[in-house]
């Protein structure tokens, strides 16, 4: 994989390019897709921004997200987008395995493929051009790097600083997490002086949901969470009656395993929810404690050292009790002081 900066020259000839990103998209998946496709518009570019997945409602009132074509949904129309792709990059994920049905789409397409991502361990030899650095706060603020190094910055509008601004603030949580640096905060006042409204997203993003998904929250911190101190650990185990009972949609569970870090002296806090497919987990950490490590070697899963996820392809009975096995050797490293 070359350096991202040999890739600025072949900015300057227009091409038909695809973005895509991670299956079930967040707020800094989207928001980095978007946001690159905005600049990439104002350069001139054929630009079509593809999701593996349907995403979450709370994302829609993003600028070009009406556009986004969503792959399970319209396959065939997406084959063919991206079978004519000249330029197709990759946001937000790092192995192609993280882009579910259209792993073999984008495997076989004859094109410049550039990834633009922050979690460990890249697949580098799936790209042409590429940066991977996990000290970044998130993808969106690579991309602000990205259109900034290009010496394109004359182009950064109110949209673009809208959809980077989203993807930024929720993966440093709401700029509490460690990730978020001086630069993140450089960033974010270029986008104030070009008019952002970031109260306006802040309302989009945390305060745009149902009744029935504060109840569902509701129900799983009382009926759903257990604690246990002697490992420093909370852990919530969502079962599929519960989805339906609450008619949970995509999105809905997202920032639910913070909750648990809330709580006086927990290192890690992890859930599963028991998806149609696989049962799916989420893992939060601090103190050191790091859930990208363990996620890979107990969960197949992976992401940043303080936040990941993995997959069990077992009962969510039989997963949970994985999981509380697997603890039981970690019991010194989360009783650290």
């Amino acid at each position: 994989m070359q350096p991202i900066e040999d890739f600025f020259p072949l900015l300057e000839q227009k091409k038909k390019i695809v973005i895509t990103t991670h299956q079930k998209p967040d707020g800094d998946a989207m928001g980095s897709s978007l946001g690159l496709y905005h600049f990439l518009i104002k350069l001139g570019h054929d630009v079509t921004v593809i999701s593996p997945t349907n995403w979450a409602n709370f994302l829609n009132w993003m600028p070009g997200v009406k556009n986004v074509v969503d792959f399970e949904m319209y396959q065939h129309k997406a084959k063919d987008i991206i079978a004519e792709a000249q330029i197709l990059f990759c946001l937000d994920f790092n192995t192609l395995s993280r882009i579910k049905n259209m792993q073999q789409s984008i495997e076989q397409a004859n094109c410049i493929k550039v990834l633009i991502d922050h979690h460990q361990e890249p697949q580098t030899a799936a790209f042409n051009y590429g940066i991977s650095n996990t000290k970044k706060s998130s993808t969106c603020e690579m991309v602000y790097d990205f259109i900034i190094q290009s010496n394109h910055q004359d182009l950064l509008d109110v949209e673009i600083a809208a959809c980077l601004y989203t993807g930024t603030m929720t993966d440093t949580g709401s700029f509490r997490f460690p990730s978020t640096t001086a630069s993140v905060h450089r960033m974010v006042a270029h986008f104030l002086d070009l008019g952002l409204d970031h109260a306006q997203v802040h309302n989009n993003i945390f305060d745009n949901f149902l009744e029935n998904r504060l109840r569902f929250i509701g129900n799983a911190l009382l009926n759903r969470m257990e604690v246990f101190y002697e490992y420093n650990t909370a852990v919530m185990c969502i079962p599929k009656t519960d989805l339906k009972k609450f008619d949970i949609k995509t999105g809905d569970t997202e920032g639910l395993v913070n909750f648990m870090q809330s709580i006086t002296g927990i290192k890690l806090a992890a859930i599963v929810i028991d998806r149609e497919e696989e049962r799916k987990w989420s893992f939060r950490s601090k103190d050191g404690f790091d859930v990208n490590e363990f996620a890979r070697k107990h969960f197949q899963g992976g992401g940043h050292a303080a936040a990941a996820g993995g997959r069990s392809s077992d009962s969510l009975e039989t997963t949970y009790k994985h999981f509380l096995t697997v603890i039981k050797q970690y019991e010194t490293e989360l009783n650290k002081n």
